[in-house]
This record gives structure tokens, sequence and C-alpha cells, in this order.
């Protein structure tokens, strides 16, 4: 990775996720005309701004590299050449967004050589745009971004993103734990978002039992370069999602033992 590579790919990434936010905010102030599916469940649902928000971003991404590849929830992955993939969320917190709240995003992610090297979120509603660069810090409306170094399970709220397509007896054995040591649940339906208050500070930590590289390859990187501990165990190809886990070392080292006694039951 050169740095000039990556950072061409930042500053594309900064205007395209403005953009792409103007437009969903758009369908958002209009949403009660907006055709709706349902996916896999009930809470599983997309919209038409989904679709057309994300088409205009890959459009941006082919026009300012050609050779880039792209991976969304809504359409289908186009490989790269170049050797970064542009990992995308037109709409992070689609269930959010249709009801009418304000807590959903524009996530882009994009992936070089050596790993995550920028992550945007754009949260046009809360009037917030989160950027990172590898290796050179993250921030919120260019304030930095800090994880303080000696958060605790108990220092703040924990992020859990648990959805239907988690047991209801795993989700409600990982509440019960977290509780039963002190912590408080807080959930948005957004899981990129909920990355980026780790990496703000707001929450302590994020724990999800299954969660895609559209939803959180931004986050990720925030986090870390806030100085913070993200571990994902989805797929390489990122077609398949897994696990994550975030905050700072000892939260996520408690996260980690109540997810895993919550798995077993």
């Amino acid at each position: 990775m050169t740095i000039d590579a990556a950072r061409a790919r930042y500053d594309a990434a900064l205007a395209i996720a403005r953009a792409a936010g103007e437009t969903a905010l758009g369908f958002f102030h209009a949403r009660d005309e907006l055709v709706i599916e349902q996916k896999s469940d009930a809470q599983d649902l997309v919209s038409q701004a989904d679709r057309e928000v994300e088409l205009l971003i890959r459009a941006r991404i082919a026009e300012a590299f050609p050779e880039d590849g792209v991976i969304g929830e809504e359409h289908a992955p186009v490989p790269s050449r170049s050797g970064y993939t542009w990992v995308v969320d037109p709409i992070d917190g689609t269930s959010p967004f249709l009801n009418g709240q304000p807590n959903w995003c524009v996530s882009i992610g994009i992936r070089g050589p050596e790993g995550l090297v920028v992550g945007v979120i754009e949260a046009p509603v809360l009037r917030e745009t989160y950027a990172g660069l590898a290796g050179q810090g993250a921030s919120v409306n260019g304030r930095p971004l800090r994880v303080d170094p000696a958060a605790v399970l108990t220092s703040a709220n924990i992020g859990f993103g648990a959805t239907q397509k988690t047991p209801a007896a795993e989700a409600a054995a990982f509440v019960r734990g977290l509780y039963d040591e002190g912590g408080v649940l807080f959930r948005n339906g957004s899981g990129a978002l909920m990355l980026a208050y780790v990496a703000a500070g707001r929450l302590a930590g994020y724990y999800d039992p299954g969660l895609n590289a559209w939803d959180c390859y931004a986050g990720l990187l925030l986090v870390r370069e806030a100085g913070g501990v993200a571990e994902y165990l989805g797929s390489d190809d990122m077609l398949t999602g897994g696990l994550l886990y975030s905050g700072t070392p000892a939260v996520v080292a408690d996260l980690r033992r109540l997810g895993e006694a919550s798995r077993r039951g």
C-alpha cells in the first residue's frame, strides 16, 4: 500500500459518502412513498432507497477508480483488478430509516492489498461524518477520536447487534450475563454506527454474533485508528459474515467470554 493511493481513495470516499448521504436523506424525508421489500425475516428489510443509493456509490467509484472492486449489500460484487475493494452499505439501519429514526448511516470501507485502509461513516440526520485512514487516525466532523484505554465493561453501555437470526436463547443468555456483571445493553439498529460510537467513546464496547463485512468494515478501521480493538471473524472473501468484538482489550476479553458462554447455552 502506498499512502498516496490510500489517501486518494480516502478523499474520494468522503465525497462519495456525503453525496450518498444527501441522496439517502432525500429518500428519508419521502419515506412514505418508498417501495419496501422483506428479505429473510420481518426485521430484514430493503427499500428502493437502499438500492438506488448503492447504485450512486458504485457509479462514483467506477468513475474515479475503474480498476477497484466493490462489494455491497444490495447488488452483485465487482471483482478488483487493482487490489482495492470498496465494501459498501448504502443505508445501514434500514429499519430505523424506514421508521423515521435518525440512527442510520452510509458506510464505506476500503480494503487494500495489506488490509483495511479507509473507513467512512456518514450519518446525515445526526450531521456526523466519521472518517479514518490507516495509520493516520480517525475523526468525527474533524475532531480526533480516541478510545479511553482504561474503559471496562461497566464504563459505558455495551452495544449488542443480535437480530432474529440469532437464537433467542443465545441472545437472552448474553444479555443476562452482561447484566449479571453490571453491564447495560445498548442497541440502535445500526452496526456501523455502534462501531463508530465505540471509536468515539460513547460505548464501552460492541458485540455482534453475526455481522456482514459491509456492516462493519468502515467501523472496524475507525475503532482501530482510535486506539481500540476490533476483532471480526467474517470470511476473507467478505461474502460471509461472522462474530465481532470491539472495545478496549479488557472489554473485548469480557465480551468474548460472555459471547462464548451464551453460545454454549
